[in-house]
């Protein structure tokens, strides 16, 4: 066993030591989504002797049609490290752990059709609905609001256009639309800013509430995504930039692994 680990390759010539690694890469990774299309890891490690220190070269991870925590979907996402360091031990007992943390060059890409199933997501939705601050039970007569029915148009320039309902929960819907800018703040946060409230297809005798109640959606989108809420456990993604293509939203930036996961 230690012979092939530190020598024999394969007839295309891929080390034994990187398909061992690889396998076991792969299945831990896969094991971090709750649903995953694809997975594949690429481990370089040459010679094979520097595993036996718990050394690799690089460690490389794409998947696509990912789910993280249920209910999340990504299109696709990717990473890659530098050098690492490892537990040799572990990967013989097929599971792969880190002696010391590192950092990933990370891309992460969302559908148009993932972002608006998040907003069904629990995570999302209890701070959306039932809402119980003044500023929105002003409006309703003392009873919570709640916005529902949210769908999200990716723009070009980093723009979505979005549409809601408002519950005033006394029998009253008002119909929400604008237009909003997203960008990148202190690489964990996405922003929403300038909203453009679009009432032409709001009933005129509900355009004043629909500007208010748009405008007090569009800041709790501001204050609602910050990724360390939707972290994987020992992994914190922070982003460089984001930018929107066509039905998809990319994330460029890094990762900090402090471990791998157990699951998702």
């Amino acid at each position: 066993m230690f012979g092939g680990l530190t020598g024999l390759t394969d007839p295309k010539g891929t080390d034994w030591g990187e398909r061992m690694l690889n396998t076991v890469a792969s299945q831990t990774i896969r094991h971090l989504f709750t649903q995953s299309e694809s997975v594949e890891v690429f481990v370089r490690c040459y010679p094979s002797s520097k595993l036996l220190q718990g050394s690799i070269d690089s460690f490389k991870m794409s998947g696509r049609g990912l789910v993280i925590r249920r209910e999340f979907a990504v299109e696709e996402m990717s990473f890659e490290t530098d050098a690492v360091a490892i537990d040799f031990g572990a990967v013989l007992g097929g599971k792969l752990n880190l002696k010391q943390p590192t950092q990933a060059i990370a891309q992460v890409i969302l559908s148009e059709a993932g972002i608006n199933q998040a907003f069904n997501a629990e995570l999302v939705k209890k701070r959306l609905v039932n809402l119980s601050v003044p500023a929105l039970t002003a409006l309703s007569g003392g009873q919570p609001v709640s916005f529902t029915d949210v769908q999200v148009q990716l723009l070009p320039g980093n723009r979505l256009q979005m549409a809601a309902k408002a519950d005033l929960n006394n029998g009253e819907l008002v119909p929400l639309s604008m237009t909003l800018t997203i960008a990148v703040e202190r690489r964990r946060r996405i922003s929403f800013k300038d909203p453009q409230i679009e009432l032409d297809s709001v009933p005129e005798a509900q355009r004043e509430i629909s500007q208010t109640l748009s405008m007090a959606l569009a800041e709790i989108l501001d204050n609602m995504v910050d990724l360390d809420r939707f972290d994987l456990d020992g992994v914190k993604m922070r982003l460089n930039r984001l930018e929107t293509e066509g039905k998809k939203l990319i994330f460029s930036g890094y990762a900090e692994i402090e471990r791998i996961p157990s699951t998702s």
